[in-house]
Protein backbone atom coordinates (compact mmCIF):
# COMPACT_ATOMS: atom_id res chain seq x y z
CA UNK A 1 0.00 0.00 0.00
CA UNK A 2 2.69 2.32 0.95
CA UNK A 3 4.33 1.59 -2.50
CA UNK A 4 1.02 2.35 -4.70
CA UNK A 5 0.89 5.91 -2.37
CA UNK A 6 4.22 7.22 -3.15
CA UNK A 7 4.70 5.46 -6.48
CA UNK A 8 1.15 6.25 -7.90
CA UNK A 9 -0.27 9.22 -5.61
CA UNK A 10 2.30 11.65 -4.53
CA UNK A 11 4.98 10.84 -7.59
CA UNK A 12 2.22 12.08 -9.78
CA UNK A 13 1.54 14.94 -7.61
CA UNK A 14 -1.10 14.31 -5.60
CA UNK A 15 -0.04 15.80 -1.93
CA UNK A 16 -3.44 16.49 -0.24
CA UNK A 17 -2.76 14.79 3.21
CA UNK A 18 -6.28 13.94 4.11
CA UNK A 19 -6.90 12.47 0.57
CA UNK A 20 -3.18 10.41 1.27
CA UNK A 21 -4.24 9.42 4.73
CA UNK A 22 -7.86 8.19 3.54
CA UNK A 23 -6.57 5.66 0.65
CA UNK A 24 -4.00 4.86 3.53
CA UNK A 25 -6.78 3.46 5.53
CA UNK A 26 -9.17 1.46 2.76
CA UNK A 27 -7.45 -1.74 2.48
CA UNK A 28 -8.00 -2.27 -1.30
CA UNK A 29 -7.27 -6.01 -1.13
CA UNK A 30 -10.67 -6.11 0.42
CA UNK A 31 -12.48 -4.84 -2.72
CA UNK A 32 -11.21 -7.35 -5.44
CA UNK A 33 -11.90 -10.76 -5.74
CA UNK A 34 -9.68 -13.42 -3.99
CA UNK A 35 -7.37 -14.04 -7.15
CA UNK A 36 -6.67 -10.95 -7.92
CA UNK A 37 -5.47 -9.73 -4.55
CA UNK A 38 -2.13 -10.00 -5.22
CA UNK A 39 -2.47 -7.48 -7.70
CA UNK A 40 -4.71 -5.28 -5.77
CA UNK A 41 -2.21 -2.46 -5.34
CA UNK A 42 -0.84 -2.47 -8.83
CA UNK A 43 -1.08 0.44 -11.25
CA UNK A 44 -4.40 -0.51 -13.49
CA UNK A 45 -7.45 -1.36 -13.32
CA UNK A 46 -8.79 -4.82 -12.16
CA UNK A 47 -12.29 -7.02 -13.16
CA UNK A 48 -14.38 -7.14 -10.47
CA UNK A 49 -16.97 -9.19 -12.11
CA UNK A 50 -19.87 -8.65 -14.18
CA UNK A 51 -18.16 -6.54 -16.57
CA UNK A 52 -16.98 -4.19 -14.31
CA UNK A 53 -13.55 -2.75 -13.22
CA UNK A 54 -12.30 -0.98 -9.95
CA UNK A 55 -10.48 2.11 -11.26
CA UNK A 56 -6.69 2.59 -11.18
CA UNK A 57 -5.45 3.88 -7.90
CA UNK A 58 -4.29 7.35 -9.49
CA UNK A 59 -7.74 7.99 -11.28
CA UNK A 60 -9.73 7.08 -7.70
CA UNK A 61 -7.02 9.76 -6.17
CA UNK A 62 -7.30 12.55 -9.10
CA UNK A 63 -11.13 12.16 -9.20
CA UNK A 64 -11.61 12.25 -5.56
CA UNK A 65 -9.10 15.62 -5.22
CA UNK A 66 -11.01 16.64 -8.25
CA UNK A 67 -14.18 17.52 -6.17
CA UNK A 68 -12.03 20.00 -3.85
CA UNK A 69 -14.00 17.66 -1.05
CA UNK A 70 -14.45 19.02 2.74
CA UNK A 71 -15.91 17.71 5.86
CA UNK A 72 -19.17 18.67 5.63
CA UNK A 73 -20.01 17.71 2.17
CA UNK A 74 -22.74 15.27 0.54
CA UNK A 75 -21.36 13.35 -2.54
CA UNK A 76 -23.47 11.47 -4.61
CA UNK A 77 -21.15 8.59 -6.49
CA UNK A 78 -22.66 6.83 -9.82
CA UNK A 79 -21.36 2.96 -10.41
CA UNK A 80 -20.50 1.60 -6.73
CA UNK A 81 -18.83 -1.04 -8.29
CA UNK A 82 -16.49 -2.97 -5.60
CA UNK A 83 -17.22 0.24 -2.86
CA UNK A 84 -13.30 1.14 -3.00
CA UNK A 85 -14.25 4.70 -4.35
CA UNK A 86 -17.09 4.78 -1.57
CA UNK A 87 -14.92 4.20 1.01
CA UNK A 88 -12.34 6.56 -0.17
CA UNK A 89 -15.23 9.27 0.27
CA UNK A 90 -16.18 8.43 3.11
CA UNK A 91 -13.16 9.03 4.66
CA UNK A 92 -12.97 12.24 3.71
CA UNK A 93 -16.91 13.61 3.90
CA UNK A 94 -19.90 13.45 5.81
CA UNK A 95 -22.19 11.59 3.74
CA UNK A 96 -21.90 9.28 0.75
CA UNK A 97 -25.08 8.28 -1.57
CA UNK A 98 -23.91 5.46 -4.07
CA UNK A 99 -25.96 3.97 -6.77
CA UNK A 100 -24.89 0.65 -8.72
CA UNK A 101 -27.16 -0.37 -11.49
CA UNK A 102 -26.06 -3.88 -11.24
CA UNK A 103 -28.02 -5.74 -8.19
CA UNK A 104 -25.52 -8.53 -7.03
CA UNK A 105 -22.23 -5.81 -7.21
CA UNK A 106 -24.16 -3.12 -5.13
CA UNK A 107 -25.47 -5.41 -2.55
CA UNK A 108 -21.99 -7.10 -2.17
CA UNK A 109 -20.55 -3.31 -2.09
CA UNK A 110 -23.23 -2.89 0.52
CA UNK A 111 -22.32 -5.63 2.74
CA UNK A 112 -18.80 -5.03 2.11
CA UNK A 113 -18.66 -1.92 3.53
CA UNK A 114 -21.33 -2.00 6.43
CA UNK A 115 -18.95 -5.15 7.84
CA UNK A 116 -15.97 -2.97 7.71
CA UNK A 117 -17.44 -0.60 10.14
CA UNK A 118 -18.76 2.71 7.24
CA UNK A 119 -22.06 4.51 9.14
CA UNK A 120 -21.83 7.19 6.35
CA UNK A 121 -22.42 5.27 3.32
CA UNK A 122 -26.07 4.80 1.54
CA UNK A 123 -26.22 2.30 -1.13
CA UNK A 124 -29.00 1.73 -3.27
CA UNK A 125 -29.38 0.26 -7.12
CA UNK A 126 -30.78 1.94 -9.59
CA UNK A 127 -30.40 4.22 -12.39
CA UNK A 128 -27.98 6.59 -12.13
CA UNK A 129 -29.10 8.59 -15.02
CA UNK A 130 -31.57 9.74 -12.89
CA UNK A 131 -29.25 10.74 -9.72
CA UNK A 132 -31.15 10.64 -6.09
CA UNK A 133 -33.23 13.12 -6.24
CA UNK A 134 -34.61 12.65 -2.76
CA UNK A 135 -31.39 13.38 -1.23
CA UNK A 136 -29.94 16.44 -3.32
CA UNK A 137 -28.79 18.79 -3.55
CA UNK A 138 -25.29 17.66 -3.13
CA UNK A 139 -21.85 19.33 -2.84
CA UNK A 140 -19.98 16.94 -5.10
CA UNK A 141 -20.93 14.00 -7.85
CA UNK A 142 -18.55 11.72 -9.00
CA UNK A 143 -19.27 9.18 -11.90
CA UNK A 144 -17.27 6.16 -12.13
CA UNK A 145 -18.98 5.06 -15.84
CA UNK A 146 -19.21 6.68 -19.14
CA UNK A 147 -22.29 8.04 -20.50
CA UNK A 148 -22.33 9.76 -24.21
CA UNK A 149 -23.33 12.76 -22.73
CA UNK A 150 -23.88 14.61 -19.22
CA UNK A 151 -27.36 13.92 -17.67
CA UNK A 152 -28.98 17.05 -16.77
CA UNK A 153 -30.57 15.50 -13.39
CA UNK A 154 -26.85 14.95 -12.07
CA UNK A 155 -26.41 18.36 -12.95
CA UNK A 156 -29.37 19.52 -11.36
CA UNK A 157 -28.73 17.63 -8.51
CA UNK A 158 -25.47 19.67 -8.21
CA UNK A 159 -25.57 22.23 -5.08
CA UNK A 160 -24.88 26.20 -5.51
CA UNK A 161 -20.87 25.58 -5.94
CA UNK A 162 -20.89 21.86 -6.20
CA UNK A 163 -18.49 19.85 -8.15
CA UNK A 164 -18.74 16.96 -10.45
CA UNK A 165 -15.83 14.80 -11.91
CA UNK A 166 -17.72 12.36 -14.68
CA UNK A 167 -16.28 10.55 -17.97
CA UNK A 168 -17.78 11.36 -21.15
CA UNK A 169 -18.14 9.67 -24.53
CA UNK A 170 -18.57 6.65 -26.64
CA UNK A 171 -17.95 3.00 -25.66
CA UNK A 172 -15.06 2.48 -28.31
CA UNK A 173 -14.08 6.14 -28.58
CA UNK A 174 -12.60 8.50 -26.77
CA UNK A 175 -13.50 9.57 -23.25
CA UNK A 176 -13.16 13.07 -21.89
CA UNK A 177 -12.98 13.46 -17.76
CA UNK A 178 -15.18 16.32 -17.24
CA UNK A 179 -14.47 18.87 -14.29
CA UNK A 180 -18.16 20.61 -14.18
CA UNK A 181 -18.74 23.45 -11.25
CA UNK A 182 -22.08 25.44 -10.94
CA UNK A 183 -21.19 28.67 -10.08
CA UNK A 184 -23.26 31.55 -9.41
CA UNK A 185 -25.91 30.38 -11.86
CA UNK A 186 -23.98 29.26 -14.52
CA UNK A 187 -22.27 25.85 -15.30
CA UNK A 188 -18.57 25.56 -16.54
CA UNK A 189 -17.67 22.49 -18.12
CA UNK A 190 -13.77 21.70 -18.35
CA UNK A 191 -12.17 18.89 -19.86
CA UNK A 192 -9.08 17.50 -17.88
CA UNK A 193 -7.59 14.08 -19.26
CA UNK A 194 -8.15 11.37 -21.72
CA UNK A 195 -9.71 8.54 -19.49
CA UNK A 196 -11.25 4.84 -20.46
CA UNK A 197 -14.35 3.79 -18.30
CA UNK A 198 -16.42 1.01 -18.76
CA UNK A 199 -19.96 2.79 -20.06
CA UNK A 200 -23.00 3.86 -18.15
CA UNK A 201 -26.01 2.19 -18.85
CA UNK A 202 -30.08 2.14 -18.02
CA UNK A 203 -31.22 -0.08 -15.05
CA UNK A 204 -34.38 -1.84 -16.32
CA UNK A 205 -36.85 -1.75 -14.04
CA UNK A 206 -38.85 -4.81 -13.95
CA UNK A 207 -41.99 -5.42 -15.74
CA UNK A 208 -45.38 -5.87 -14.34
Amino acid sequence: MEAMISNQIVSRGIKDTQLIEAMRKVPRHLFVPENRRDSAYDDRPLPIGEGQTISQPYIVAFMTKALDLSLEDMVLEIGTGSGYQAAILAEIVREVYSIEVIPGLGEAARERLEKMGYKNISVKIGDGYEGWPEKAPFDGVIVTCAPEKIPKSLIDQLDKGGRMVIPVGEKRGIQKLVLIRKDKGMVIEKEVMDVLFVPMVRHEKPKD
